[in-house]
């Protein structure tokens, strides 16, 4: 019989804060039950109320903070606690990078208890600035009364907080979207309702290209007839000085998907340019980007670095996307093959490489098991395999073929701890994991990336 006492919606109790979940809530036991506290820091002693109880652990709010840690700090974002788009504001950037380190391990403790203590896992890279630094943004668009508001749905309601200046966006795409709000006001032009699902703007998509300065305003609308189109766009234009393009895009549908399928270009380019180290990219509206890109070079250049290329190798870039890390590593491979399920994502790879002139850069539109398995028949087999998968982390199909063809090195890049310490749990089986260098790509946030480089053992 479990020995766990079972808590009550409303108890009260002093808890000690042993760490950080990885949501970036306080993890705290009672009486051998964990309870998980938002807005509490490891180190703290508190008095919480327990606001939900589930099976194995309940969550709680705080009352009092009786010992508080000492990289707290007060959040200069004015709604920070209704937002929940930043979770850790309430601490020093220091305390963030450290605790950034420790979710890693936490990860690891719980799949791969032996990884987690014989391996080098690096401190946490940070940024010098680590505020406004996402370079797009997409805030919803509500109106209440006659005003027009822009902003995020406060955390878990569907209430539109209106923000004016956000802490981690660009200060361009907050200031364009204030205005372009404004305008919208001004020219009377409809405003989306949720309930009612009517009205006309939806969504302000907002993407300055930090190197070249260009940026593009997207209308994410749900028809394609917008009253007073011209006026719109000529005050839109006299926003900022930066603006290469206006778009819009039609989105109907009831969806919580900001895009729609269909883009028009109102005005200018239909794409703006950015440059990412050596590499240039032209982005329309709806392509994939990295949202950082300053911590975007420091994380390839890790990629590079664990790679170990020499110019005699032959890399594989799986889950590529639109190719840009396989072209990080192309001045140094022999050659390069990609590959993506998004059949678009395989056209703007290609494209990159074309622009960029690599010959020796190709992509695929598949599977990376299905495209592996069949060059390994044809006798092609990477000596460097790098991925970097969604946050479900990657296919065991992929990984048992991984496992067949045993490319000397595998550079794993993940955006989530847990799925990639689980993934470790097979591929440990023939690799061996040399180091583990978290890289910090969402100050403020609890999101945490990181690259590893396993090596094949030797048997």
């Amino acid at each position: 019989m479990s020995d766990k006492v079972l808590m009550e919606i409303g108890q009260k109790f002093p808890l000690t804060i042993k760490r950080l979940g990885i949501n970036g809530e306080g993890v705290g036991f009672y009486k051998r039950n964990v309870v998980f506290v938002k807005g509490a820091l490891p180190g703290e002693e508190v008095t919480v109320k327990v606001s939900k109880v589930q099976h194995n652990f309940a969550e709680a709010d705080v009352l009092t903070i009786r010992k508080a840690s000492k990289d707290r700090q007060e959040p200069s974002c004015p709604v920070y606690n209704e937002c929940g788009g930043c979770q850790l504001q309430h601490l020093t950037y220091e305390g963030q990078l450290k605790e950034k380190r420790d979710m890693v391990i936490q990860s690891l403790e719980k799949y791969v208890k032996s990884i987690a203590e014989t391996t080098d896992i690096r401190p946490t890279i940070g940024m010098d600035n680590p505020r406004h630094y996402r370079n797009k943004s997409s805030f919803q668009v509500r109106k209440e009364g006659k005003r027009v508001y822009a902003g995020l749905f406060s955390e878990g309601t569907n209430k539109l907080l209106n923000i004016n200046d956000c802490e981690v966006q660009h200060p361009l795409t907050s200031k364009i979207t204030v205005a372009t709000r404004k305008i919208l006001q001004k020219l009377n032009i409809t405003i989306f309702d949720g309930k009612s699902l009517d009205g006309l703007v939806r969504t302000i998509v907002v993407r300055t290209a930090i190197q070249t300065g260009e940026t593009q305003v997207c209308l994410v609308t749900t028809r394609k007839d917008i009253p007073h189109k011209q006026e719109l766009i000529e005050r839109m234009l006299k926003i900022d000085p930066s603006i290469v393009s206006i778009t819009q895009n039609i989105n109907r549908e009831k969806t919580s998907l900001i895009f729609g399928d269909e883009t028009i270009l109102l005005h200018g380019k239909e794409t703006i340019h950015e440059k990412l180290g050596e590499l240039a990219f032209d982005l329309s509206s709806r392509a994939f980007f990295q949202l950082n890109p300053e911590q975007t070079v420091h994380l390839y250049d890790e990629i590079k670095k664990a790679a170990e290329l020499t110019g005699k190798e032959k890399v594989v870039d799986a889950y590529c996307g639109v190719g840009t890390i396989g072209l990080w590593l192309a001045p140094k491979a022999k050659e390069v093959r990609g590959m993506d399920v998004v059949p678009e994502s395989i056209d703007d790879a290609k494209r990159n490489a074309r622009n960029h002139g690599y010959k020796h850069a190709r992509y695929y539109t598949g599977t990376a098991e299905e495209w592996l398995a069949k060059w390994n028949r044809e006798g092609f087999i990477p000596d460097v395999v790098t991925v970097d998968p969604p946050r479900t982390g990657l296919a065991p199909s992929f990984i048992k073929t991984v496992m067949k063809i045993k490319p000397k090195r595998f550079v794993y890049t993940s955006c989530n701890p847990s799925t990639f310490a689980k993934d470790l749990q097979e591929l440990t089986k023939l690799y061996k994991v040399d180091y583990i260098q978290p890289v910090d790509m969402f100050p403020q946030t609890a999101r945490v990336e990181i690259v590893a480089k396993l090596t094949l053992k030797n048997k």
